[in-house]
């Protein structure tokens, strides 16, 4: 069974990033996080990361999207 919560670290290594980087998404509030402890460690419930990729992927698409000429408004190259 997964663990129900990912560390920095553990989101870290799954995203390919620095743990700088992850940290900075959960400071920001791009990727909700608990803090527990008296030490204030961070803490990723593994749906919150799953919805992130998920957010990361439609925005992608959506970028694509809009940046992909269209087609039909293209002009005839001279050959």
């Amino acid at each position: 069974m997964a663990p129900r919560f990912l560390l920095l670290a553990d989101v870290a290594e799954i995203l390919n990033i620095k743990p700088r980087q992850a940290y900075t998404l959960v400071h920001t509030g791009e990727l909700p996080a608990i803090q527990i402890g008296g030490r204030g460690q961070w803490r990723i419930e593994a749906t919150e990361l799953e919805a992130y990729i998920a957010r990361k992927y439609a925005e992608t698409r959506a970028m694509v999207e809009r940046e992909q000429p269209d087609e039909a408004v293209q002009p005839d190259r001279a050959d």
